[in-house]
């Protein structure tokens, strides 16, 4: 393969230059991911973006930065517990919505 040192095809494309199907790139990613964490720690390669996320939390509940710095900890450890509730609020909506499209039993065995 001219041009590309490292004699690999390049990332989408299968060895004969045909594009990768979705789920041979998903096997890759697969692949690469856990070829990653075989070799780092996964606390460590995913820290700098659960710094980001929390932060964002931060910014949330004090975006004048007036607070104390435990205090607004506190405050976005609480917004943090807040968004994840949300989200499992907005999952069991969409569960029940579907279960009722489908017409199946709720778990006291009537009909949902």
């Amino acid at each position: 393969m001219h041009g590309n040192p490292t004699g690999r095809a390049p990332s989408g494309t299968s060895p004969r230059n045909e594009p990768a199907s979705p789920g041979e790139r998903s096997l890759r990613a697969r692949l690469a991911a856990h070829a990653l964490h075989a070799q780092r720690d996964a606390y460590e390669t995913t820290a700098k973006g659960r710094a980001a996320f929390l932060a964002r939390f931060e910014r949330e509940v004090d975006p004048d930065g007036v607070l104390e710095p435990e205090e607004r900890h506190r405050r976005a450890e609480q917004a943090r517990r807040a968004y994840f509730a949300r989200l499992s609020l907005a999952a069991a909506k969409v569960r029940r919505a579907k279960n009722d499209a489908s017409g199946k039993r709720s778990r006291s065995g009537k009909a949902a």
